[in-house]
């Protein structure tokens, strides 16, 4: 298992894992991406950045994506509670899915572990992760809290769709 950085050749596939992923969402009765987020322009936006990363199986197959997108990250200034620390040295993790095809393997922590470990080595001047998910995204919580030891802290409500009402979590790096 590996990620890379997407490059504008990934683009096609980022959109289908995403679009996957919001699927899977609307399947599971969440309200999370349902709605015009994560759009196109979001993803090619997330490319020319170079935020955006691919997931690969040994067989180099693409089963997932996820963006690590540098402070500042505006979406939090509406935030309802606190940081574990005060900091602008820290990395947002956004739009992370895993395919339906390689569902039920593990994938989306060992996504997040490799992101974790990567930025640990290569970024030692980062000092905080943080990561929002909707409240009804319970398996995503449960990854988040007790796989990956985040700590929730704070609320955010209407950010992505009007309705939307997601619980954020930082982990102090």
């Amino acid at each position: 298992m590996y990620f890379k950085q997407a490059t504008t050749t990934d683009f096609t596939t980022l959109l289908t894992v995403l679009q996957d992923g919001r699927a899977q969402l609307a399947e599971a009765g969440i309200n999370q991406w349902q709605g015009d987020y994560p759009n196109v322009d979001q993803v090619k936006a997330d490319i020319a950045a170079g935020n955006a990363y691919v997931f690969n199986d040994d067989t180099h197959e693409t089963v997932g994506t996820v963006t690590v997108q540098p402070a500042p990250d505006h979406v939090y200034d509406s935030m309802d509670g606190a940081w574990l620390i005060d900091t602008d040295a820290y990395l947002t993790i956004h739009r992370l899915a895993i395919h339906s095809d390689h569902a039920g393997n593990g994938y989306a922590t060992k996504l997040f572990t490799q992101v974790i470990e990567h930025i640990i080595t290569d970024h030692p001047e980062i000092k905080s992760l943080r990561v929002d998910t909707h409240v009804d995204n319970l398996a995503m919580q449960r990854i988040i809290t007790t796989k990956l030891g985040f700590e929730k802290v704070g609320n955010l409500t209407g950010i992505y769709h009007p309705e939307d009402k997601c619980f954020v979590y930082e982990k102090v790096i």
